[in-house]
């Protein structure tokens, strides 16, 4: 079978290798679709900071059961033959005090499937059974490759408390951006607020639903967030890009004693007001990854129609041109939504 292998930053083969078999409590999965991820273009860049080479990436999938491993058809009956499915990619130990106490997804040893072990970025791939997460009839495969992602906007919503009736502010309209305003009216909020550089992405966050889109080339957050929400401003702000000047301006425009979830991932160590934030009171809140919960969440809530998923992807590559995926989103820049890699 083929399997795609980043050599070095900037480098991926094609090679073949052998198709795995499914071990005790393990299901192989026939791959059909890879999202490329944010964090994969860090590797890509060779500026993600925990992941060494050479590595196969692929933790954004879908693919369909070709095989079950000893144990499985009795221990899990619902994982059935030809059934679309995804995994949870993180590996964890089990025996930290995170894991002993249900935040497994924060393990002291956690490792994810892409980055420190190897991913699914190639034809077949065995993975435990109990990380199997079954797709709903009707779902695309591209949507399926998508659960992961939005289980990310998922967890970072519930890491602020919730938005049931809230007004929310979303800085960063590229993929999780889009998907964190996309949940977050999917999931109640009263009105969301979504502010990028990119007229592009704005408008697709507009068509995804966000009920105001700020361009940040003319407009600052401040008073897009006074103009839109008054003088009680927002209820929760979530910082989608990881950067300094995005950081500085979720402060900025932060009502005093609200959250903030910090959501995007920071390839260079940002400044930060921390004498604005404690005298606001303002409380960073950090999110990584999912847990399951938010995986069965983020299933729901795309089986209700109410996520518009596919029209987030903006290119396909098929597996042989993987190489091209990444070398596009380097020129397409804010035109590439996601980009998926097919296999069929």
């Amino acid at each position: 079978m083929r399997q795609a292998v980043m050599t070095s930053p900037g480098a991926i083969e094609i090679r073949e290798v052998d198709r795995p078999k499914p071990g005790k409590g393990e299901v192989l999965l026939r791959i059909k679709r890879i999202g490329v991820c944010g964090s994969d273009i860090h590797v890509w860049h060779g500026k993600h900071p925990y992941t060494p080479y050479p590595v196969v990436q692929g933790h954004e999938v879908s693919g369909t059961i070709e095989e079950l491993g000893q144990g499985v058809a009795q221990s899990s009956p619902a994982l059935k033959l030809g059934a679309l499915a995804t995994f949870m990619p993180q590996i964890t130990c089990g025996t930290c005090y995170s894991c002993r106490t249900g935040a497994y997804h924060i393990c002291d040893s956690l490792r994810v499937m892409g980055f420190q072990a190897p991913g699914a970025a190639q034809d077949y791939f065995a993975v435990a059974a109990d990380k199997i997460v079954l797709l709903p009839p009707g779902l695309s495969a591209e949507a399926g490759a998508m659960i992961e992602p939005l289980a990310v906007a998922i967890h970072a919503l519930r890491r602020g408390g919730g938005v049931v009736g809230k007004k929310v502010v979303v800085v960063g309209a590229g993929p999780i951006g889009n998907l964190v305003a996309q949940a977050a009216k999917a999931q109640g909020a009263a009105k969301v607020l979504i502010m990028d550089k990119s007229v592009y992405r704005l408008g697709l966050a507009k068509e995804c639903g966000a009920d105001f889109t700020v361009d940040a080339n003319s407009e600052s957050l401040v008073d897009a967030v006074a103009k839109h929400f008054g003088p009680d401003k927002a209820d929760l702000s979530l910082e989608c890009i990881g950067a300094e000047p995005t950081m500085t301006q979720a402060i900025l425009a932060a009502r005093k004693g609200t959250t903030i979830v910090v959501v995007g991932v920071f390839g260079m160590k940002p400044p930060v007001d921390l004498a604005m934030v404690q005298d606001r009171e303002l409380s960073l809140v950090g999110t990584l990854m999912y847990k399951g919960e938010d995986y069965v969440d983020a299933v729901a809530l795309a089986a209700t129609g109410r996520m518009t998923l596919d029209r987030l992807v903006t290119d396909r590559y098929p597996f042989k041109d993987y190489v091209e995926a990444y070398r596009h989103i380097e020129k397409a820049g804010d035109k590439a939504m996601k980009v998926m890699i097919t296999l069929d």
